[in-house]
């Protein structure tokens, strides 16, 4: 189902309302569910899941990959305190989570077993109180299929705005000025990461951010962002928007791995895959906002083919670059803590990394679901020796930086 059906049947539904309660839906966005009236049913191959709503709100339903999951947006539903078990009774759904993702707009995600495509979906209002029902049937599908399929529809009615509605700022060349690092706490919001106990990956991560933010800015020859200062959700995509809005030179993805098996511990930095390169370029080119791909190249009248082209060229000079300062950070890393992982330096198709002209690394800074590295990630005093060597780290990325560029020019 298109974004574009999906807004025009919810217009009607909001019209066709009974006079006062389309009143009432026109002076308030906010929706409650209602547990007793929603399920999740598996007939046969099939699922059912019905939603049941207060009233009638925008809303959009579209699937997502690795991990594979059900994605339902809404305009908005307040899902603080409400136990929504009844949708994850099926066999078919391992994991449900709700809540806030900015604000006005709501998210559900029901994580699911094995690939399930949308068959049907749509809103049933009519009730004399002015409820809705938010019905999907789900059928089976192949995994080609779901990976195909996954992703957000472009919708205007749920376009996220530009950071701090600002024109990107024009990056400077490294060493005329501070050197602009941001930071992304990983996960945050609906989205709490990897869990120990009461240990969440995005409480320390946003926690370890800050302090590694505060360490960089008290050497001197800094200025830091963060994509997030307190526990919200932010889209992955709109993550590195914000660094080229801010003219990063660095972009830093902070996270804490969990397994559920296995002994693994230790630090470990990715850089994107060479394998992901051109694919990403791609798709970025075909999802983005042309003047949201490269700082300072305005790609708005350029086809698809022609801005990949651009993408793959600026990703060429950038990848040794973002090579380097992994290599750099795992050796600071390791002076500081002696805790690295058995593969300290891995390579990996992840969204984050995917801007073609920022130096972009993926840091795991332990794991969780290691005791020891657990002990470590929630102790200010590693935190900051951390900090302390990732500090150096880049300080001696920035310094072999710009010998290389000086080299080139020359």
């Amino acid at each position: 189902m298109s974004s574009l059906t999906t807004a025009r049947l919810l217009l009607i539904a909001v019209l066709c309302l009974p006079g006062a309660a389309r009143a009432e839906a026109a002076l308030s966005a906010l929706a409650r569910p209602d547990p007793a009236e929603s399920e999740s049913v598996d007939l046969g191959a099939t699922t059912q899941l019905t939603l049941s709503l207060s009233q009638p709100v925008l809303w959009q339903v579209y699937t997502l990959d690795d991990p594979r999951r059900l994605v339902m947006d809404f305009g908005e539903v307040a899902f603080d305190g409400v136990d929504l078990g009844p949708l994850a009774a099926s066999d078919r759904v391992t994991g449900l989570r709700s809540g806030p993702v900015r604000p006005g707009w709501s998210r559900l995600v029901l994580d699911l077993a094995e690939p399930m495509a949308v068959e049907t979906a749509g809103l049933v209002t009519g009730a004399e109180d002015g409820s809705a029902l938010l019905k999907l049937q789900l059928a089976p599908t192949s995994e080609e299929a779901f990976d195909k399929s996954a992703g957000a529809p472009e919708s205007g009615l749920f376009a996220l705005p530009n950071p701090a509605d600002a024109v990107p700022l024009p990056r400077r060349r490294l060493g005329d000025g501070p050197t602009v690092v941001v930071l992304d706490p990983g996960h945050g919001g609906i989205d709490p990461g990897a869990e120990a106990g009461s240990v969440a990956e995005a409480d320390l991560m946003l926690s370890f951010a800050r302090t590694l933010r505060d360490e960089l800015e008290r050497a001197g020859g800094f200025r830091v962002e963060l994509t997030r200062e307190d526990d919200r959700f932010v889209p992955l995509e709109r993550r590195v928007s914000i660094a080229r809005a801010n003219g990063a030179h660095v972009f830093l993805s902070l996270h804490a791995d969990a397994l559920a098996e296995g002994r693994a511990s230790g630090a470990s930095v990715y850089t994107l895959s060479e394998e992901a390169s051109n694919e990403a370029s791609r798709k970025l080119a075909a999802r983005h906002d042309r003047d949201d791909l490269l700082a300072g190249l305005d790609l708005s009248e350029q086809d698809d083919r022609v801005a990949g082209v651009l993408m793959e060229m600026a990703r060429r000079e950038t990848r040794p670059r973002s090579d380097a300062l992994a290599d750099s950070l795992v050796a600071g890393i390791a002076d500081a803590t002696e805790n690295l992982h058995k593969r300290p330096r891995l390579s990996a198709n992840f969204s984050v990394l995917k801007a073609a002209d920022i130096p972009s690394v993926l840091v795991e800074l332990g794991f969780l679901s290691n005791p020891g590295d657990r002990t470590n990630l929630i102790s200010p005093a590693w935190r900051r020796r951390t900090a302390i060597g990732m500090r150096k780290a880049i300080e001696a990325w920035v310094e072999s930086d710009i010998d290389r560029a000086e080299l080139l020019r020359q």
